[in-house]
């Protein structure tokens, strides 16, 4: 009997962040049918053809998404904005497994009431993290060193050399507004632009950086129970572009509390993607659609409903993972000595 192939629909597929997801999914499965979509999809046809077993359709979603002219879809990618959670909607009515990477901590309620109304049968997943959840599962990763957790501060450092798509490059410019933050046990809606912190990066500078309602705050407050936990945003110069290279997109990572060796300590961990931005968040999103479609040898997720990215997608040797897509873990001890990780697996 002839297994059923798999068909994806990605929309956005042609622009930065879709690409880099479809070349991901391309170079771990040929099998898979990409349908790469968007409002302008002869933009898509050179890069269809680079991937082969693969094609591109108009979709505007602001139009809304009739998956009649599509065909049968197992996993819609959204890699653009949808503000409106038209994909989200579409595919909770017809079933159809779904990861989106675009919202705040403010927008997930429409669906979450949503799904309490009305039975999921496949896996959706929001992933809306910084960079499609990677952040939070490293956090997740240096979590296990402490026993109890008292601080959680987090920054991702965009290096204006980084090549970013239109929406990105907006989002850069319009992340000031409210952010959602944890302080002392109480949750907070603060305006960003008056609760600024300076973060000293890795070559030794400072950058300013302001607070961000990612879905990465309260993610971690639900698996550490920390009093303290904050995302902020900055822009400076990254590790790549410090080192002479490609500019790298950079996660910082600083956690305070009690180790279990039972020893009072704030460590430092940074997470750096030597291929920028949009490569980062493709790889977030390709690591839960492993997960959804059992791809890679991983196995496939069938129950359906809510899934965030670190419910899906297991930690165990994540370091080793993540270095197979050019992403760096750096360790940096109270001296301020440069440790590279190495899984103890």
């Amino acid at each position: 009997m002839e297994l059923k192939r798999k068909r994806i629909l990605i929309i956005g597929g042609y622009g930065m962040v879709g690409s880099n997801i479809a070349r991901l999914i391309r170079r771990a499965d040929t099998s898979i049918e990409l349908v790469l979509s968007g409002r302008n999809p002869q933009n898509g046809e050179q890069l269809a053809a680079e991937l082969k077993n693969a094609k591109t359709a108009y979709v505007n979603l602001e139009e809304g998404l009739d998956l009649s002219k599509l065909g049968n879809i197992d996993l819609i990618i959204t890699a653009m904005q949808d503000r409106s959670n038209i994909s989200r909607e579409t595919a909770i009515s017809n079933g159809i497994a779904c990861i989106t990477v675009s919202e705040l901590a403010d927008q997930i309620a429409p669906i979450t009431f949503l799904s309490l109304h009305k039975p999921i049968v496949a896996p959706i997943v929001f992933a809306g993290h910084w960079q499609a959840g990677l952040l939070t599962l490293a956090v997740k990763h240096l979590a296990t060193k402490f026993n109890y957790i008292t601080s959680i501060e987090m920054a991702g450092l965009y290096d204006t050399k980084d090549q970013v798509g239109p929406e990105v490059a907006n989002d850069v410019n319009g992340f000031i507004g409210q952010a959602l933050i944890r302080q002392d046990g109480e949750w907070l809606s603060v305006p960003a632009k008056d609760n600024p912190r300076e973060i000293c990066l890795y070559n030794r500078s400072l950058a300013k950086a302001y607070p961000l309602s990612t879905l990465d705050v309260p993610s971690i407050a639900a698996f550490t129970n920390a009093a303290n936990i904050r995302f902020d945003f900055a822009t400076g110069e990254s590790i790549g572009s410090s080192r002479g290279l490609e500019a790298s997109h950079d996660l910082y990572i600083d956690m305070e509390g009690l180790l279990l060796s039972g020893e009072k300590k704030k460590l430092r961990m940074i997470v750096s993607g030597k291929k920028g931005n949009a490569r980062m968040t493709a790889v977030g999103v390709y690591l839960i659609t492993e997960r959804i479609l059992g791809i890679n040898g991983k196995n496939a997720t069938i129950a359906g409903g809510l899934y965030l990215p670190e419910t899906i997608v297991q930690v165990a040797d994540l370091i080793n993972r993540l270095k197979d897509f050019d992403i760096e873990f750096i360790d940096i001890n109270a001296f301020g000595s440069l440790i590279h990780f190495e899984s103890r697996t």
